[in-house]
């Protein structure tokens, strides 16, 4: 049995490799999202976030107090904290660009934050003759660069699309054209042929994934604050769970316009409500719960709490635990339905 699974596991390689075309774009593609969110970042949103501690010693909201101009900015979301702890947390990650709290004319701002800066300048004009100026209060801890919170959601969203595609559109197409059939005449079992699938596209995942790792440390010094091989099992299981989706899709299929549509389907959403790109603080709560049913937003907000806050397993273990849950179900039903011929 294991010299079958090596002699399948060897054949998808080298029928990855041939695709020169794909190979390449698997590396470059997320080294030129990082160079052009590098140069322009400045300018990827339109609306500011600002948090609001909004608990005060006699339990009104400080949302009440003033300053009157500057909580009703227009393009402004203002977000509710019950504590400073939690806003900064957020600050620091980018989640929020401002922090502020009304009731003891305190604010706080991210310095490597260009829309934080902003909010600065738009409190300060906001202030009339009758208001005193706020106090800017300091951020004790190391401070994220925008790109440095971008970086492993750049990284996990690459996977994302190599996963999703690199395997349930193949086994579209080797459905389509016979292979799976030929296949299935050979001594080859169903689980056998699916384990070679995936461990074939996590070896390729992973290699590339790493050399777009270190590409990154090299060009723009990146560091990863907490372990390596930490953030290699995070990987590892998110690959995992996103390639048994893919096989998943692609299970009874035979149609690419259809797979490549219900791959399509998934995967924006997927992409756009994992906070690959911008945070969700203050999005409606259902958002933020329909956010979780995605492995790629365990897998992103894990792979951030590794890199940037030195995070350990235990530290990351409902992420973990989410990752080996979803793969567990993404499996079992894909291998259930999986049907070598077309239907």
């Amino acid at each position: 049995m294991s010299q079958r699974i090596w002699t399948l596991f060897l054949m998808r390689n080298k029928e990855f490799y041939r695709d020169k075309g794909s190979l390449m774009w698997n590396i470059l593609f997320p080294f030129l999202i990082i160079v052009s969110f590098n140069m322009i970042f400045n300018n990827d949103q339109n609306l500011y976030k600002v948090g609001v501690v909004d608990t005060i010693n006699d339990g009104t909201s400080a949302l009440d107090n003033k300053p009157v101009f500057f909580l009703e900015t227009k393009f402004i979301d203002f977000v509710s904290f019950h504590s400073i702890e939690e806003g900064l947390d957020k600050l620091k990650h980018h989640r929020i660009d401002f922090l502020i709290r009304p009731a003891s004319k305190q604010y706080w701002v991210n310095t490597p934050s260009p829309k934080g800066y902003i909010v600065e300048k738009l409190l300060a004009a906001s202030f009339t003759n009758k208001q005193s100026g706020f106090e800017k209060q300091l951020i004790v801890g190391k401070k994220i660069s925008y790109t440095e919170w971008l970086f492993p959601g750049i990284l996990a969203m690459n996977t994302m699309f190599s996963s999703l595609f690199g395997v349930g559109y193949v086994i579209v197409r080797y459905r389509k054209n016979g292979v799976l059939k030929r296949l299935s005449m050979a001594p080859t079992k169903t689980y056998e042929f699916l384990i070679a699938q995936i461990l074939s596209r996590m070896f390729i995942i992973l290699l590339s994934t790493i050399i777009v790792y270190f590409g990154c440390v090299v060009l723009y010094g990146f560091k990863c604050n907490g372990s390596l091989l930490n953030l290699l099992v995070v990987f590892s299981l998110g690959l995992f769970s996103l390639i048994s989706l893919g096989l998943l899709i692609a299970a009874r299929s035979s149609s690419e316009e259809f797979a490549g549509g219900i791959l399509n389907l998934i995967s924006l959403p997927m992409m756009f409500l994992s906070e690959v790109w911008f945070s969700l603080e203050g999005a409606n709560p259902w958002v933020i719960y329909v956010s979780k049913i995605f492995p790629l937003a365990h897998l992103v907000d894990a792979s951030r709490k590794i890199m940037n806050d030195g995070a350990g397993l235990a530290e990351i273990k409902y992420h973990i635990t989410a990752l080996i849950i979803m793969s567990f179900l993404f499996l079992t039903i894909g291998s259930f339905l999986f049907r070598w011929q077309k239907t």
